[in-house]
Protein backbone atom coordinates (compact mmCIF):
# COMPACT_ATOMS: atom_id res chain seq x y z
CA UNK A 1 0.00 0.00 0.00
CA UNK A 2 1.33 3.42 -0.99
CA UNK A 3 0.31 5.96 1.64
CA UNK A 4 1.20 9.64 1.47
CA UNK A 5 0.75 11.80 4.54
CA UNK A 6 -0.35 15.23 3.28
CA UNK A 7 -0.94 18.52 5.06
CA UNK A 8 -2.94 21.63 4.21
CA UNK A 9 -3.09 24.79 6.30
CA UNK A 10 -5.43 27.69 6.94
CA UNK A 11 -4.97 30.97 8.74
CA UNK A 12 -5.91 34.64 8.60
CA UNK A 13 -3.80 37.68 7.77
CA UNK A 14 -1.56 38.63 10.68
CA UNK A 15 -1.07 42.19 9.48
CA UNK A 16 2.43 41.95 8.02
CA UNK A 17 4.26 39.85 5.47
CA UNK A 18 7.18 38.69 7.61
CA UNK A 19 4.99 37.27 10.37
CA UNK A 20 2.91 35.45 7.75
CA UNK A 21 6.07 33.90 6.33
CA UNK A 22 7.23 32.90 9.81
CA UNK A 23 3.80 31.42 10.61
CA UNK A 24 3.92 29.25 7.49
CA UNK A 25 7.46 28.16 8.21
CA UNK A 26 6.18 26.93 11.56
CA UNK A 27 3.24 25.22 9.87
CA UNK A 28 5.76 23.31 7.73
CA UNK A 29 7.85 22.34 10.75
CA UNK A 30 4.80 21.22 12.71
CA UNK A 31 3.49 19.18 9.78
CA UNK A 32 6.85 17.53 9.20
CA UNK A 33 7.09 16.69 12.90
CA UNK A 34 3.78 14.83 12.50
CA UNK A 35 5.12 12.86 9.57
CA UNK A 36 3.74 14.88 6.68
CA UNK A 37 5.51 14.34 3.37
CA UNK A 38 3.84 17.15 1.41
CA UNK A 39 2.20 20.45 2.40
CA UNK A 40 0.16 23.10 0.61
CA UNK A 41 -0.63 26.57 1.94
CA UNK A 42 -3.67 28.76 1.22
CA UNK A 43 -4.00 31.04 -1.80
CA UNK A 44 -1.56 34.01 -1.75
CA UNK A 45 -0.31 32.65 1.54
CA UNK A 46 2.05 35.39 2.74
CA UNK A 47 -0.27 38.38 2.27
CA UNK A 48 -3.85 39.44 2.76
CA UNK A 49 -6.43 38.43 0.19
CA UNK A 50 -6.18 41.76 -1.61
CA UNK A 51 -8.91 41.10 -4.19
CA UNK A 52 -11.26 42.80 -1.71
CA UNK A 53 -10.27 46.16 -3.26
CA UNK A 54 -8.48 47.50 -6.32
CA UNK A 55 -5.30 49.12 -5.03
CA UNK A 56 -1.92 49.30 -6.73
CA UNK A 57 -0.08 49.12 -3.41
CA UNK A 58 -0.66 45.37 -3.34
CA UNK A 59 1.48 44.93 -6.44
CA UNK A 60 4.36 45.22 -3.98
CA UNK A 61 3.55 41.70 -2.74
CA UNK A 62 4.53 40.23 -6.11
CA UNK A 63 7.93 38.69 -6.70
CA UNK A 64 9.50 36.29 -9.21
CA UNK A 65 8.68 32.60 -9.00
CA UNK A 66 12.34 31.99 -8.13
CA UNK A 67 12.44 34.97 -5.76
CA UNK A 68 13.33 35.26 -2.06
CA UNK A 69 10.18 33.64 -0.67
CA UNK A 70 10.36 30.58 -2.89
CA UNK A 71 14.08 30.21 -2.26
CA UNK A 72 13.53 30.53 1.49
CA UNK A 73 10.91 27.78 1.47
CA UNK A 74 12.92 25.62 -0.93
CA UNK A 75 15.71 25.63 1.64
CA UNK A 76 13.21 24.66 4.32
CA UNK A 77 11.74 21.91 2.12
CA UNK A 78 15.19 20.35 1.84
CA UNK A 79 15.79 20.67 5.58
CA UNK A 80 12.47 18.99 6.41
CA UNK A 81 12.43 16.53 3.49
CA UNK A 82 9.00 17.94 2.68
CA UNK A 83 7.38 18.58 -0.72
CA UNK A 84 5.80 22.06 -0.75
CA UNK A 85 3.11 23.76 -2.82
CA UNK A 86 3.60 27.52 -2.45
CA UNK A 87 0.75 29.77 -3.69
CA UNK A 88 2.41 33.13 -4.37
CA UNK A 89 1.82 36.42 -6.17
CA UNK A 90 4.16 36.15 -9.14
CA UNK A 91 5.83 39.01 -10.96
CA UNK A 92 6.79 37.72 -14.39
CA UNK A 93 8.09 41.12 -15.45
CA UNK A 94 7.33 44.68 -14.30
CA UNK A 95 3.58 45.18 -14.59
CA UNK A 96 2.79 41.55 -15.45
CA UNK A 97 1.49 39.50 -12.54
CA UNK A 98 0.02 36.04 -12.04
CA UNK A 99 -1.69 34.10 -9.28
CA UNK A 100 0.77 31.23 -9.14
CA UNK A 101 1.62 28.10 -7.18
CA UNK A 102 5.24 26.94 -7.17
CA UNK A 103 5.94 23.26 -6.49
CA UNK A 104 9.14 22.43 -4.62
CA UNK A 105 10.37 18.87 -4.20
CA UNK A 106 11.57 17.41 -0.91
CA UNK A 107 15.23 17.95 -1.87
CA UNK A 108 14.61 21.68 -2.38
CA UNK A 109 14.42 21.50 -6.19
CA UNK A 110 11.93 23.92 -7.71
CA UNK A 111 10.00 21.68 -10.09
CA UNK A 112 7.87 24.33 -11.75
CA UNK A 113 4.74 26.41 -11.39
CA UNK A 114 1.06 26.55 -12.21
CA UNK A 115 -0.65 29.86 -13.04
CA UNK A 116 -4.33 30.28 -12.22
CA UNK A 117 -6.31 30.20 -15.45
CA UNK A 118 -9.73 31.47 -14.51
CA UNK A 119 -9.70 34.98 -13.06
CA UNK A 120 -12.90 36.27 -11.42
CA UNK A 121 -14.00 39.86 -11.29
CA UNK A 122 -16.87 39.98 -8.81
CA UNK A 123 -17.67 42.14 -5.82
CA UNK A 124 -14.72 41.81 -3.41
CA UNK A 125 -13.02 39.43 -5.82
CA UNK A 126 -11.51 42.05 -8.11
CA UNK A 127 -8.80 39.75 -9.39
CA UNK A 128 -8.54 41.01 -12.95
CA UNK A 129 -7.00 44.14 -11.46
CA UNK A 130 -4.14 41.99 -10.11
CA UNK A 131 -3.63 38.95 -12.35
CA UNK A 132 -3.29 37.92 -15.96
CA UNK A 133 -4.89 34.55 -16.80
CA UNK A 134 -2.53 31.60 -16.60
CA UNK A 135 -0.74 30.52 -19.77
CA UNK A 136 1.24 27.43 -18.77
CA UNK A 137 -1.41 24.77 -19.24
CA UNK A 138 -2.15 22.16 -16.57
CA UNK A 139 1.24 20.72 -15.60
CA UNK A 140 1.69 17.71 -13.34
CA UNK A 141 4.85 17.61 -11.26
CA UNK A 142 6.76 14.41 -10.53
CA UNK A 143 7.42 14.86 -6.82
CA UNK A 144 8.91 12.59 -4.17
CA UNK A 145 5.36 11.56 -3.20
CA UNK A 146 4.09 11.03 -6.73
CA UNK A 147 2.44 13.07 -9.51
CA UNK A 148 0.95 16.32 -8.18
CA UNK A 149 -1.19 18.95 -9.91
CA UNK A 150 -2.50 22.35 -8.85
CA UNK A 151 -5.76 24.23 -9.52
CA UNK A 152 -6.34 27.56 -7.73
CA UNK A 153 -9.59 28.75 -6.06
CA UNK A 154 -11.98 30.06 -8.77
CA UNK A 155 -10.50 27.49 -11.17
CA UNK A 156 -12.44 24.85 -9.28
CA UNK A 157 -15.73 25.95 -10.87
CA UNK A 158 -14.45 24.77 -14.28
CA UNK A 159 -14.46 20.97 -14.77
CA UNK A 160 -12.26 21.06 -17.86
CA UNK A 161 -9.09 21.83 -15.91
CA UNK A 162 -9.73 19.11 -13.35
CA UNK A 163 -9.98 16.63 -16.23
CA UNK A 164 -6.82 17.96 -17.89
CA UNK A 165 -4.92 17.33 -14.66
CA UNK A 166 -6.25 13.78 -14.51
CA UNK A 167 -5.35 13.10 -18.12
CA UNK A 168 -1.88 14.50 -17.42
CA UNK A 169 -1.41 11.92 -14.68
CA UNK A 170 -2.10 13.75 -11.41
CA UNK A 171 -2.75 11.58 -8.35
CA UNK A 172 -3.20 14.46 -5.91
CA UNK A 173 -4.51 17.88 -6.98
CA UNK A 174 -4.06 20.77 -4.57
CA UNK A 175 -6.61 23.57 -4.79
CA UNK A 176 -5.56 26.50 -2.55
CA UNK A 177 -8.38 28.96 -1.85
CA UNK A 178 -9.58 32.28 -0.48
CA UNK A 179 -13.28 31.47 -0.26
CA UNK A 180 -15.96 33.30 1.73
CA UNK A 181 -19.68 32.86 2.45
CA UNK A 182 -22.10 33.78 -0.29
CA UNK A 183 -22.67 32.16 -3.67
CA UNK A 184 -20.00 29.54 -3.07
CA UNK A 185 -21.26 27.92 0.14
CA UNK A 186 -22.98 24.92 -1.41
CA UNK A 187 -20.35 24.63 -4.13
CA UNK A 188 -17.62 24.40 -1.49
CA UNK A 189 -19.38 21.32 -0.12
CA UNK A 190 -19.63 19.75 -3.57
CA UNK A 191 -16.94 20.77 -6.01
CA UNK A 192 -13.75 19.26 -4.62
CA UNK A 193 -15.46 15.96 -3.82
CA UNK A 194 -17.16 15.90 -7.22
CA UNK A 195 -13.90 16.60 -9.03
CA UNK A 196 -12.15 13.86 -7.07
CA UNK A 197 -14.86 11.33 -7.95
CA UNK A 198 -15.17 12.37 -11.60
CA UNK A 199 -11.43 12.10 -12.14
CA UNK A 200 -10.45 9.32 -9.75
CA UNK A 201 -7.77 11.13 -7.76
CA UNK A 202 -7.32 12.89 -4.42
CA UNK A 203 -8.12 16.58 -4.00
CA UNK A 204 -6.69 18.71 -1.19
CA UNK A 205 -8.23 22.16 -0.71
CA UNK A 206 -6.84 24.59 1.87
CA UNK A 207 -8.88 27.74 2.46
CA UNK A 208 -8.31 30.97 4.33
CA UNK A 209 -10.13 31.37 7.62
CA UNK A 210 -11.27 34.35 9.69
CA UNK A 211 -11.86 38.04 9.06
CA UNK A 212 -9.07 40.24 7.71
CA UNK A 213 -10.48 43.42 9.25
CA UNK A 214 -6.97 44.39 10.35
CA UNK A 215 -6.43 45.18 6.66
CA UNK A 216 -9.88 46.12 5.35
CA UNK A 217 -11.96 47.24 8.31
CA UNK A 218 -15.66 47.25 7.46
CA UNK A 219 -14.92 45.99 3.93
CA UNK A 220 -13.45 42.74 5.25
CA UNK A 221 -15.05 39.40 4.51
CA UNK A 222 -14.96 36.30 6.68
CA UNK A 223 -13.31 33.29 5.10
CA UNK A 224 -14.83 30.04 6.29
CA UNK A 225 -11.86 27.68 6.43
CA UNK A 226 -13.09 24.06 6.47
CA UNK A 227 -10.02 22.99 4.52
CA UNK A 228 -10.58 19.50 3.20
CA UNK A 229 -9.34 16.37 1.51
CA UNK A 230 -11.53 14.31 -0.84
CA UNK A 231 -10.76 10.80 -2.02
CA UNK A 232 -11.31 9.22 -5.47
CA UNK A 233 -14.78 8.06 -4.44
CA UNK A 234 -15.80 11.62 -3.59
CA UNK A 235 -15.74 11.16 0.18
CA UNK A 236 -14.08 13.54 2.61
CA UNK A 237 -10.95 12.06 4.15
CA UNK A 238 -11.61 12.57 7.85
CA UNK A 239 -13.11 15.75 9.24
CA UNK A 240 -12.71 19.09 7.52
CA UNK A 241 -10.69 21.85 9.16
CA UNK A 242 -12.08 24.44 11.55
CA UNK A 243 -14.62 26.96 10.24
CA UNK A 244 -13.31 29.66 12.59
CA UNK A 245 -9.67 29.13 13.56
CA UNK A 246 -6.30 28.48 11.99
CA UNK A 247 -5.61 24.82 11.49
CA UNK A 248 -3.26 22.22 10.04
CA UNK A 249 -5.22 19.38 8.49
CA UNK A 250 -3.12 16.23 8.03
CA UNK A 251 -4.45 13.10 6.38
CA UNK A 252 -3.08 9.79 5.12
CA UNK A 253 -3.90 9.25 1.45
CA UNK A 254 -3.83 5.68 0.10
CA UNK A 255 -2.72 6.20 -3.48
CA UNK A 256 -3.50 2.57 -4.34
CA UNK A 257 -7.15 3.59 -4.02
CA UNK A 258 -6.84 5.47 -7.32
CA UNK A 259 -6.41 2.28 -9.35
CA UNK A 260 -9.12 0.44 -7.42
CA UNK A 261 -11.64 3.22 -8.02
CA UNK A 262 -10.73 3.66 -11.67
CA UNK A 263 -11.06 -0.09 -12.24
CA UNK A 264 -14.56 0.08 -10.74
CA UNK A 265 -15.60 3.30 -12.50
CA UNK A 266 -14.15 3.31 -16.00
CA UNK A 267 -14.60 7.01 -16.63
CA UNK A 268 -11.35 7.33 -18.56
CA UNK A 269 -12.16 4.32 -20.75
CA UNK A 270 -15.72 5.43 -21.44
CA UNK A 271 -15.19 9.14 -22.07
CA UNK A 272 -15.95 10.21 -25.67
CA UNK A 273 -13.86 13.29 -26.47
CA UNK A 274 -14.68 13.06 -30.17
CA UNK A 275 -18.35 13.62 -29.33
CA UNK A 276 -17.85 16.75 -27.22
CA UNK A 277 -18.14 19.05 -30.20
CA UNK A 278 -18.80 22.25 -28.27
CA UNK A 279 -15.46 21.93 -26.42
CA UNK A 280 -12.49 23.03 -28.56
CA UNK A 281 -9.91 20.31 -29.11
CA UNK A 282 -6.29 20.68 -30.28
Amino acid sequence: MTVVRAAITQTTWTGDKESMIAKHEQFARDAAAQGAQIICFQELFYGPYFGITEDKKYYEFAEPADGPIVQRFAKLAKELNLVMVLPIYEEDMPGVYYNTAVVVDSDGTVLGKYRKHHIPHLEKFYEKFYFRPGNLGYPVFDTAVGPVGVYICYDRHFPEGWRELGLNGAQIVFNPNATKPGLSNRLWDLEQATAAAANGYFVAAPNRVGTEDNEYGDLAVTFYGTSQFADPQGNFVGDRGSAEHEDIVIRDLDLDMIKRVRDDWQFYRDRRPESYTSIPKP
